[in-house]
Formats: structure tokens, C-alpha cells, sequence
């Protein structure tokens, strides 16, 4: 295991591939830890050195008081990469990690080399959504983890693959159950406070959008919003609920390598 200092704990990281390769970084969903993105990685680690973090409140990163912020996970995120010796990186990221993609395009755009956000919005829900849900995790605890996993299948996986790959869907929603739920709660939040409608703009770095066809929890509308707001930014859309990298499986993987120019 490895981890590295923050001012306030540690960050899990794992990284693998060349070593002289280019660094890929791979940001995790809200409510999974750095193994999301294990299907991916014979692929990307054949061109990348990719580097793989649990963000902080999950998997085994440290778990501080919330509320927390994204512009507190992108921070995080250049910790990590300064501790590494790491100047650029591409990065790529879903769901919480799409938006911690996208602070860092408006805010850290020197640090990255190109920038894929995927599964995600410019703002994602609203207070009345993301409110009860942290109401509910703070008081039940780890019994609210684990009513959220069973919730989280027909959200994350169509219910086709769900059904056909029955093993691979319960792998990624024990991640659910598994999640702090302090660190969970505080994570809600950042993503409930986030809002880049006004500032994409900005981002002034290549960035490829991916959406799921059959997402409700951040529909193709929010990955379009983002495309539309981006000059130049290109679009891609596979069938799949919110998880696309492990529904799209290797179609996903090959659309991100072709932005990268593999």
C-alpha cells in the first residue's frame, strides 16, 4: 500500500505502468475507491504510468470533518501529484470525479495535458436530492451504506447488465458499503455545492466528455451542457447507466486512449 502525506492525513494511491511513460490520473466516483477503474487498466497501463487514488473520505484515504469542497479534492489531487514529482498529468475522472476534473481544468489547467470528464454534470442534483440523502447517512451509518448499495444497481447499471454480469456489478456496489459513512456524507456534500456552469469557459485544456445513454443520475443533457460550453471539446456516448468505464467496458477504454492520441 501506498499513501502519501496531506497536511490533515493520507491519501491511498496506487500507481502502475512504465515508468517513463505519460502519468494518467484516474479519479473515483462517489461511493467506490480506486478498484473502480480495474477493468481499464491492462490498457491504459500498456501506454500510461497510471496513477490511481481513493479520494479523500473513501477506500482508504483518510476520512477529515466535512462538509468537504471540491476545490478541497482538486487540492488533494495536486498534493498528490507534487509529492510524486509530478508536474503534468492527463487526468480522467467520473461522477465527483468529473467534477473534481473540472475544478482542476478552470482552476489548475498548467498542471494537466488533456482532461476527460465522464458520468457528470456542472452541477450535479440540488439541496433537496443531496440534503436527506446526508441526513440519513449521518444518523444510520453503516446501515444507510448498506441500503444505499442495494438502491445503488439500478442507478449505477442498466438492469441488462446487472443480469449478465451479476458478479462484476456487486463487485463495484460492495465499494458502497464499504465507504465511510462520515466520508460519504462529507463527499455528498461537496458535490452538492458544486456548480461550474459559469466558469467552463475557462477550461482551456482538451477535453473529452462521455456520457451513459441510460444515466439518470447525470444524464447525456449535462455532458452536452459541458461540450457546448468548452471550445473544442469532443463528445462521446456509449450505452450505460452511471458507470460507464465498467458497463462500456472496453469501447470506453479505447475512446479515452484515442483522445489521448494511443
Amino acid at each position: 500500500m501506498a499513501f502519501v502525506q496531506l497536511a490533515d492525513g493520507e491519501l491511498h494511491y496506487q500507481i502502475e505502468g512504465p515508468v517513463d511513460a505519460p502519468v494518467l490520473v484516474l479519479s473515483n466516483s462517489l461511493g467506490t475507491d480506486l478498484h473502480m477503474w480495474d477493468a481499464q487498466m491492462p490498457a491504459f497501463t500498456e501506454h500510461f504510468r497510471v496513477l490511481r487514488f481513493d479520494t479523500r473520505g473513501h477506500g482508504q484515504s483518510l476520512v477529515t470533518p466535512g462538509p468537504y469542497r471540491i476545490e478541497q479534492l482538486g487540492h488533494d489531487v495536486l498534493g498528490l501529484l507534487d509529492a510524486l514529482h509530478i508536474e503534468r498529468a492527463h487526468f480522467c475522472g467520473l461522477s465527483m470525479g468529473g467534477l473534481i476534473g473540472q475544478w482542476l481544468g478552470i482552476n489548475a489547467g498548467h498542471r494537466l495535458n488533456k482532461l476527460i470528464v465522464c458520468n457528470t454534470a456542472a452541477k450535479i442534483g440540488d439541496p433537496s436530492v443531496w440534503n436527506p440523502r446526508i441526513e440519513t447517512v449521518l444518523r444510520d451509518g453503516a446501515a444507510a451504506m448498506v441500503a444505499l448499495r442495494d438502491a445503488s444497481i439500478a442507478r449505477w447499471f442498466t438492469p441488462d447488465f446487472s443480469a449478465e454480469h451479476p458478479a462484476a456489478a456487486k463487485q463495484i456496489t460492495e465499494m458502497l458499503a464499504a465507504t465511510s459513512p462520515e466520508g460519504y456524507a462529507a463527499n455528498c456534500a461537496a458535490v452538492r455545492d458544486a456548480d461550474f456552469r459559469e466558469q467552463l469557459a475557462s477550461i482551456n485544456v482538451p477535453l473529452l466528455v462521455i456520457a451513459g445513454t441510460e444515466d439518470a443520475v447525470t444524464p447525456p443533457s449535462g455532458g452536452h451542457f459541458i461540450q457546448e460550453h468548452v471550445r473544442g471539446a469532443e463528445y462521446a456516448e456509449f450505452y450505460a447507466a452511471h458507470l460507464s468505464n465498467v458497463q462500456a467496458g472496453a469501447d470506453f477504454s479505447d475512446r479515452v486512449l484515442a483522445f489521448l492520441n494511443v
